[in-house]
């Protein structure tokens, strides 16, 4: 009986794991925004702190990209949007 239990209790938590549909917003890097347009974008629209903002424009300058925020393709596409209205390039993925 307990190995029953236990067997049910792992494939709900398999079946939760699959079932979550968690993406990323990425921002990508540009030769056209200032550090203080990213920080400000990504506080603006990302709710991020300001130490948040910074390292993450970080990110974006010296590798390119970075994932500013991880949630449901419902959620980010607002975020994405507003980024892009602000002419940045962010993508999910």
């Amino acid at each position: 009986m307990k190995n029953k239990v236990k067997e049910e209790i792992l494939n709900k938590e398999d079946t939760l794991f699959k079932t979550n549909d968690n993406k990323f917003l990425v921002l990508h890097n540009d030769d056209h925004h200032t550090f203080d347009e990213v920080i400000e974008a990504l506080i603006d629209v990302c709710s991020h702190k300001q130490e948040q903002a910074i390292q993450c424009t970080y990110l974006v300058h010296y590798k390119g990209r970075a994932d500013v925020k991880k949630g449901e393709i419902n959620f980010l596409k607002p975020m994405k949007q507003q980024l892009t209205e602000r002419g940045l390039k962010a993508t999910i993925e």
